[in-house]
């Protein structure tokens, strides 16, 4: 049976990537910076065919993936699967503040822990689960063909891992940067990996600036 190909997208920067802030469920937009990383995305793309263009419903990810679906001709698709995990009580906080409030659940979190889940937040494992079957339901619409997943940095961090069947516990070594190009294919046994973070588009703008 025929791959599909799938450019899976983080959206572009918002200023709570910035300050390091947790945005998880809550809906943040883009910022200027991250709105030319969208406007480039596409001018990097603008070639290659796409079926299909689904992003997460939060805004973030619809305003990066509308810069796409516009010069491939389609309609972004919203799917709430696609969505960042649910931080619960951690949203809206630093990665300094919560450590301050909760030591204890900082720790779990920062080593990973497939079983923790902050307050009205979600496990890592239900997150996973949950990206990588809404990702594989969404890819087996369009064999042989390309679609784009636009969504966030801990989706792309579960497919990376399906991808290249890391432990959901290891530490995290690859970049999940904004507006990157990461590629991957997708059969009836699951994903592969061709190639991640591709940036050349971003650093051809930050030569512009210079």
């Amino acid at each position: 049976m025929e791959a599909t190909r799938i450019l899976a997208i983080r959206h572009g920067e918002t200023a709570w990537n910035v300050d390091t802030r947790i945005q998880g469920h809550l809906d943040i937009p883009l910022n200027d910076t991250g709105r030319r990383q969208a406007r480039r995305l596409a001018e990097a793309v603008a070639g290659e065919e796409l079926a299909a263009v689904y992003a997460s419903d939060l805004a973030r990810a619809c305003e990066t993936a509308q810069a796409l679906a516009h010069g491939a001709g389609v309609e972004v698709v919203r799917h709430d699967g696609l969505r960042e995990r649910a931080f619960g009580a951690f949203e809206g906080l630093t990665f300094a503040e919560i450590e301050a409030r909760w030591p204890e659940q900082a720790l779990r979190w920062r080593r990973r822990d497939p079983d923790f889940a902050s307050e009205g937040g979600e496990t890592l494992s239900a997150f996973y689960a949950r990206c990588v079957a809404t990702a594989s339901a969404l890819a087996s619409c369009h064999r042989g063909r390309q679609i784009a997943l636009v969504s966030h940095g801990g989706v792309m961090d579960c497919l990376y891992r399906a991808a290249t069947r890391a432990d959901l516990a290891a530490p995290r070594t690859w970049r999940l940067g904004n507006a990157s190009i990461n590629r991957l294919l997708h059969t009836p046994q699951g994903f592969s990996l061709v190639g991640w973070s591709d940036t050349q588009h971003l650093e051809r703008e930050t030569l512009d600036e210079a």
